[in-house]
Order: C-alpha cells, then structure tokens, then sequence
C-alpha cells in the first residue's frame, strides 16, 4: 500500500514538532477542549471500555490519554516519525496507513476518529474517501469523531498575532478564505498545505459518504481570540472556561468562531 503524502505537508511532520505542539501555551485550549468532547461522546455512545481506530493521529497525543481511559486504541498516521512516536506510548498499537484505504476490516471499530486528516486533503474527492472509508470499518450504528479547521481561522490567528501585515502571510491568508485552500508558499511561516472548512460543509460532506452527522463543536469558541492563556494556568479557571466554553458549543450562530470544529456522526 502507498501512504501518499504532499512532500511539504511530510515536511512539515517530519521537523518532529507533534508530540508537544498541543502543549504549546496558545494551543492548550484545543487539547483540552478536544479531549472533553470527546470523553462525552464516547460516554455516550456505549459505557465502557472501545475498541477506538485514531486515524492520521500523529504522535499520539489524543491515542496516549484513550488508552489511559482504558479504550482499545490503534493509530494510524502515514508519517513514519508519528507512528514510531506513538508506538512507544503505553496501551497504544501504531501503524502506517493512510485515510483513503485503511487496511482495517468491515465494521471493526467501535469509533473512528480523524482528527487529522481532513486537514489535508484540499480535494474533496479524497475526504469523501476519507470518510467513507471511516464508515466502512465503524460497526453499525459506530461513531465517526472529526476535526476540521474552520475557514476563518487562519485571519484570526494571523490578525491577532499580527503576521497578516506581512504581505506574503496576507496573500495566502487571503486565498485561504476565498477559496478553503491553504497553499503556503516555502518563506512562510503558516501552517502547510491544509484545507480550512466552513461550518456547514461538513455534515454535507459526511452526508456524501454515508454518515449521518448528529452533532457539532466549536472547540475553541471565542476564547482563543481573548488572551485568556495565563487563566488556563489555573486548574480553577481553567474548568471554568471550559465549563463556560460547553454552554455555546454548538450555538449554529458561534460554530465558526473557533479555530477547530468537531463533527460527530454516525453510520
């Protein structure tokens, strides 16, 4: 099997930077957030231990705390460097693989997770693989879990941090809003190739592939833009933002203020 990857966006992974990059003071938020969704839907969806496919997962960030919560948990990454990463971490199987052609059989998993690759595929043609594929091998009724970059994330990161000003960034950035794609350009300091969604594309797009969406989640609300990071210091506060964050999470008028959305859906 091929693990076709653009060479910039293999670039881009290959600097290493995964494992903690969700450390990171300005993107704790989006761990954390990210993390709480998801503990709800998986409650949801069946008490007890899962048997949880987590693909394109990089380094395994979200898969080490899955398989701490007792979930069965395989990844799947096309980047050598994060399966390696991740196969390290305890309770977590690592694999190559790709999005578009799992080598996982019919109905095997009980959630799905694509909290990655979405990202990166620009065609929709390969997302619409991408979740097929997702639907093919969560069993009945399983949930499909994935993550997207809302389309206006990019001018506000860019805006608040001030890069937009510079005229290389504002065109790309530019673009990006006009059309959903991110091509940055080698003298960048942007994200890589990447496709920013608006809201409302994705439950169509799981809607093509067979998935029935049933819920949205605006990760990150408006709290990004706030300058709140020094609160997230705070256990106190930091529960209180994301207490106050789960009251307009799915507000349909909010969903693309924060920079990611999750999407959950079902087979």
């Amino acid at each position: 099997m091929s693990y076709s990857l653009a060479p910039e966006v293999r670039a881009y992974y290959d600097r290493g930077r995964e494992p903690d990059r969700l450390c990171r003071p300005e993107n704790r938020l989006e761990y954390w957030r990210t993390q709480d969704v998801l503990r709800r839907l998986l409650a949801a969806h069946r008490p007890g231990p899962l048997r949880v496919l987590d693909v394109g997962g990089g380094a395994g960030v979200h898969a080490e705390w899955l398989a701490g919560d007792g979930h069965t948990v395989q990844l799947v990454d096309p980047v050598p460097l994060h399966v390696d990463q991740a196969s390290r971490l305890p309770g977590v199987t690592a694999v190559l693989g790709d999005a578009r052609s799992l080598d996982a059989p019919d109905h095997w998993a009980d959630a799905v997770l694509l909290l990655g690759p979405l990202y990166h595929l620009p065609d929709p043609a390969d997302r619409l693989r991408a979740l097929a594929e997702a639907r093919r091998v969560v069993r009945p009724g399983g949930l499909v879990a994935a993550a997207t970059i809302n389309r206006f994330a990019g001018l506000h990161d860019t805006m608040r941090s001030g890069s937009y000003f510079l005229p290389a960034n504002r065109a790309a950035t530019d673009a990006c809003v006009a059309t959903g794609e991110l091509r940055p350009a080698a003298e960048h300091s942007l994200f890589t190739t990447a496709y920013f969604h608006l809201a409302a594309e994705v439950p169509a797009e799981f809607a093509a592939a067979g998935l029935t969406a049933t819920g949205q989640y605006g990760l990150e609300g408006a709290a990004w833009l706030l300058g709140i990071d020094e609160r997230l210091d705070d256990p106190e506060q930091r529960e209180q933002v994301l207490a106050a964050l789960r009251t307009a999470e799915s507000e349909p008028s909010l969903l693309g203020i924060s920079g990611h959305l999750l999407t959950a859906g079902r087979s």
